[in-house]
């Protein structure tokens, strides 16, 4: 059985480029635009084995969702990991990692570095 993974991106080319690379690799996709809409669909029933949340996003950011998911008894133990353009500050990263974060992803990132930090984090995926 695939493993699900839930994309949280507002910018509709990261989603479709980071979706087709995972598709490939044998994974089954959701996808979201921001924070609430991402929302929405975990309490509508979502339950996927790993999430990766953009940090800039309009309506609810990737660190107030992932606060948000952390308090749902269906996500408190998923993975999450922050996707960011930026190379955050070690304060920053530390900061989100004690909200609940399991790690982060640098756009852009190459298709060996995401599927290592995927590796990592289910490691019971079969790649």
């Amino acid at each position: 059985m695939a493993k699900k993974i839930f994309l949280i991106d507002d910018s509709q080319t990261m989603l479709m480029s980071l979706k087709g690379r995972l598709t490939l690799a044998g994974f089954e996709i959701s996808t979201a635009e921001d924070g609430m809409q991402a929302l929405e669909k975990l309490n509508a029933g979502l339950k996927p084995d790993l999430i990766i949340a953009d940090i800039n996003m309009p309506n609810m950011d990737g660190i107030e969702f992932l606060r948000n998911a952390r308090e749902l008894v269906n996500c408190r133990f998923v993975p999450i990991l922050m996707l960011t353009v930026l190379n955050t500050a070690p304060e920053r990263r530390a900061e989100v990692k004690k909200i609940g974060a399991t790690g982060w992803l640098v756009k852009p990132i190459s298709d060996r570095d995401l599927i290592d930090m995927i590796k990592l984090v289910l490691p019971s995926s079969r790649l």
